[in-house]
């Protein structure tokens, strides 16, 4: 019953602005005599591990800073040849893309092609596995490259700004395919994966670092980027970030490999390996 409450009020609120001023604030400059105080204080209550950033927690001039912060080299291995998780994160959802649907929450599912904007891009996926990953306030925020592979376009669909926690995603009807979303493709000898970074209420902006999209845009509409040459990134290369926390739904289709089985609830680190990568075929002479 509390859940349903905070939904109803939730949705009268102007989410947008909201989002929009906890971004303006995060980025408003901190005295350094405040800094590590405030940045230790922030981790004790959410659980980061204040101790894992790249910097002393004076050298972070803003609350945004030290969100999006680095880590310290070589806390966080990537898996050689493999699918590895783009995030550290939780596990919200793990399945098979069958006939266009993906399961938000027990009891509800929702379109891919919706999520993606694109019902021919989803085609492509049918029969692939996905999972979503959601980044809680105490995680890394920073999204990393899942695959080595070219990134051959980017999206930004415009949308809602729910918040993705449990709560929301057992009542808001297709949360993940009505929330600000960034959509980015990338190909691997034949196969395509989708990384989606999906906005949520109190995210300042999700961001690119190969592009200047990013979410909760004051133009509000659809901005579709195809690049031509295509990028070429590796496994665990730089990405992205969440300013703030939120959720990643990565799809994998068959022919670029198998994200294995994954629990409910269990937690995955940045550059951990999901599945194998698909075998890349040659052709006979």
């Amino acid at each position: 019953m509390f859940d349903r409450l905070l939904i109803l009020l939730l949705a009268a609120l102007p989410k947008h602005l909201l989002s929009r001023a906890a971004g303006f604030l995060a980025a408003r400059p901190v005295p350094v005599s405040w800094r590590v105080s405030l940045y230790l204080a922030y981790s004790r209550y959410f659980g980061a591990k204040a101790e894992e950033a790249e910097l002393s927690l004076d050298a972070y001039p803003t609350l945004n800073a030290f969100f999006t912060r680095a880590l310290k080299p070589g806390l966080r291995p990537v898996a050689p040849d493999a699918i590895v998780s783009p995030v550290d994160a939780a596990v919200g959802a793990y399945g098979v893309v069958t006939h266009d649907t993906l399961i938000q929450a027990k009891g509800r599912s929702y379109s891919l092609a919706s999520l993606l904007g694109d019902r021919d891009l989803a085609q492509r996926f049918d029969g692939g596995s996905y999972t979503t990953l959601y980044l809680a306030p105490k995680d890394y925020h920073r999204i990393h490259v899942p695959v080595d592979g070219d990134i051959t376009r980017a999206v930004y669909i415009p949308g809602a700004l729910w918040p993705v926690n449990t709560a929301a995603v057992s009542h808001v009807p297709d949360l993940f395919a009505v929330n600000e979303r960034l959509v980015i493709t990338l190909e691997r000898q034949g196969g395509i994966m989708a990384l989606v970074a999906v906005g949520a209420t109190m995210v300042g902006m999700t961001r690119v670092v190969f592009d200047d999209l990013h979410t909760n845009a004051r133009r509000r509409t659809v901005q579709d980027r195809c690049y031509s040459p295509a990028i070429p990134v590796q496994a665990g290369g730089p990405l992205g970030h969440f300013e703030f926390g939120s959720t990643v739904i990565l799809i994998c289709s068959s022919a670029c490999g198998m994200i294995e089985p994954l629990a409910l609830g269990a937690t995955v680190q940045m550059g951990q390996r999901l599945g194998p990568l698909a075998v890349e075929r040659t052709v006979s002479r």
